[in-house]
This record gives structure tokens, C-alpha cells and sequence, in this order.
């Protein structure tokens, strides 16, 4: 493979590759394609002249670029036809009618030059086998016999405008080593720019992966202070509970301590007063109360713990539900003996 002159592609000279490819050596070169560019332009414009100097076709023509050549590398057929056949080839349609009938089997063919939106590329047999020689590869694609026919047949599904080289092509040294020895590929040539473009995209995707690491990672700091912003709502809310608990408590044991001293008032006796003063056993001596009408009153210590208020509060409304639950003739019961109870303590 080493022998085959395979020239890749500079710039937008693809026309002179293609021609260097199929002639196997630097036959032309862009000065050579733009000369023989230029003296079809003269042709054209010389018989454009014969309708008149001064007709408005003849004026729109100068003014027109060139369409055998431009400042990017491109040539047209034409300049290509011309260049072949400074070395006696021609170019014949490879899907015209007049090459259809022919009947030619591809395989027996010699080279093809193919054109497709300005690029060309040559197909050429060396020795007894094919290779795709175009210039946007890394190097000479091995083609078998057998496959000709379809990747010819898929280029021009494709698009592609296939010619037919007709005449001697000149001798070269990959022609003679292919007629006595066959070559095998292993691998199959790529794309020029292809691994620098899947380097490129692995870059890219390195990049992108990077910085979805560092979201991730932002994220999860945010999601770390939004749990302890929860945690701390959580606290604040329990401390919340806690105190509201507290101040129902100590409602809850000052409606009960009036009910128990309204009780007191009615019977008129200083024991039922100080029966109450164990409940407020934790108080200090200062907040014992003050005594009116001879009975003693206590007040509830704001220092209990919430242990005390809870078992306090647990205990008054359990009173509450069993004095809703006594029918109104055991409430006159135990009211008539505690009155008879208050009287046996007076004659005492």
C-alpha cells in the first residue's frame, strides 16, 4: 500500500488531487489547472464577441465570474476534460445511455473520477484490485470486485455524477507491484479530521461532565443547609409546642385551684383551705397566697417543672370526666355529705 500515491486534501483543490490520484504522481498543480482555466475563459468570452462587443449579453458576460475556476481551488469538468487530455483521456458519463448499452461490466473498467458538490475523487485499479483513492481519506480504501458495482451504484444514489476514464493511463510503480502481489487491508481508512473530532467531542463531553459533577456537588451543599434549616424549624417548633403546652398547663391548674377554692368559700371551713396548700408544695414561702375572710388561698408556683404541670393538668381533667360522667342525683348525694361531714367537724 505504500507504493500507491495517494494525495490528501489542501484546501479546495480536491480537482487537482482527483487528477493526481488517478495519474499516480504530482502531475498538475493549481498554477497548471488555472492556466488551462483561464484559456477556456478566453474561448468562451472570443465567441461571446462574435454577437457584438456592444450587446447586453456580451456586457454581462465580462461582468459574470469565472465559472471554470475560483479563488477557493475549485475547477470545473471542463478544465478537468482538458487536462486529461493533454495525456490522451477522455471522460464518458458512466449512467448515460450511450455507455448503458455498452453493457460494461465496472470490474473491467480502468479508473472513474466522481463529482459531487464540487468535490472529486478518483476510483482506480492498480494491478488487479480497487481502491477508492479520495483525497478526504487517510489513505487508499481496498474495494473488492464484488463490491464495485454496489458503491458505485450507492454514489450515485447519493448524487454523485460517476465518469468513465477512457484511454492508457501512464505507468506507475503501484500498477507493476499490484500485478504480481494482492494486499489486504486491515483496517479501513477514516475520515481526515475524523479523530481529531472525536478528541475534540470527547473534550466536550469531559467538559460537560465536569461541570455537572460541580452542580451536583452545589446542589448537594444546598441540599445540606436546606436539611439543617430544617432541622432547625423543627426544634424551634418543638420548643414552641413545649412552651404552649406549659401556659395551657398552668390555665388548666389555675381554673382548677378557683374551682377548689369557690368550693371552699361555700363551706365556710379553714381545713378544706389548707387541704389545699400541699398542691403548691413546690412554691416559695413568698407565694404562698394571701388569706381573705379568715380561708387561706393558694396560688399556683410559676417555678414547676413542665413534668409536675403535665401530671397536674392529666389529673384535673380527669376529675373534669367524672364529674360529667355522675348523673345529677349523685352530685346532690355527695354534696348533702359533705355537708354532713363539714357539721360532724364543727361539733368536734
Amino acid at each position: 500500500m505504500e507504493s500507491i500515491f495517494h494525495e490528501k486534501q489542501e484546501g479546495s483543490l480536491c480537482a487537482q488531487h482527483c487528477l493526481n490520484n488517478l495519474l499516480q504522481g504530482e502531475y498538475f498543480t493549481p498554477v497548471d489547472l488555472s492556466s488551462i482555466a483561464q484559456q477556456l475563459d478566453e474561448e468562451e468570452r472570443i465567441r461571446m464577441a462574435e454577437g457584438g462587443v456592444l450587446s447586453e449579453e456580451y456586457r454581462t458576460f465580462l461582468q459574470q465570474p469565472s465559472g471554470n475556476m475560483d479563488d477557493s481551488g475549485f475547477f470545473s469538468i471542463q478544465v478537468i476534460s482538458n487536462a486529461l487530455g493533454v495525456w490522451g483521456l477522455e471522460l464518458i458519463l458512466f449512467n448515460s445511455r450511450e455507455y448503458q448499452r455498452l453493457m460494461i461490466d465496472p470490474v473491467n473498467e480502468k479508473a472513474f473520477i466522481c463529482n459531487y458538490k464540487e468535490h472529486w475523487f478518483t476510483v482506480r485499479k492498480l494491478g488487479q484490485q480497487w481502491f477508492n483513492l479520495n483525497s478526504l481519506l487517510t489513505g487508499p480504501e481496498l474495494i473488492s470486485d464484488t463490491y464495485l458495482a454496489l458503491f458505485l451504484a450507492q454514489l450515485q444514489q447519493e448524487g454523485y455524477s460517476i465518469f468513465v476514464i477512457r484511454g492508457n493511463l501512464p505507468e506507475c510503480e503501484a500498477d507493476q507491484i499490484l500485478e504480481i502481489m494482492r494486499v489486504e487491508q486491515q483496517h479501513r481508512p477514516k475520515l481526515i479530521g475524523e479523530d481529531e473530532a472525536q478528541t475534540s467531542s470527547g473534550q466536550r463531553t469531559s467538559g460537560q461532565h465536569a461541570l455537572e459533577t460541580r452542580h451536583g456537588l452545589e446542589e448537594g451543599v444546598m441540599d445540606e443547609d436546606e436539611e439543617e434549616l430544617r432541622k432547625a424549624l423543627a426544634l424551634s417548633r418543638q420548643d414552641m409546642e413545649v412552651e404552649d403546652e406549659e401556659a395551657d398547663l398552668r390555665r388548666a391548674i389555675q381554673l382548677s385551684m378557683q374551682g377548689a377554692s369557690g368550693s371552699s368559700n361555700l363551706i365556710g371551713t379553714k381545713e378544706v383551705g389548707a387541704a389545699m396548700t400541699p398542691r403548691s408544695s413546690g412554691s416559695t414561702p413568698g407565694s404562698s397566697g394571701s388569706t381573705t375572710g379568715g380561708v387561706a388561698q393558694s396560688t399556683p408556683s410559676e417555678s414547676l417543672t413542665a413534668e409536675e404541670l403535665r401530671r397536674r393538668r392529666q389529673a384535673y381533667f380527669d376529675r373534669q370526666s367524672q364529674q360529667q360522667a355522675q348523673s345529677p342525683s349523685s352530685q346532690d348525694t355527695k354534696v348533702d355529705g359533705e355537708e354532713q361531714d363539714t357539721g360532724s367537724k364543727h361539733s368536734q
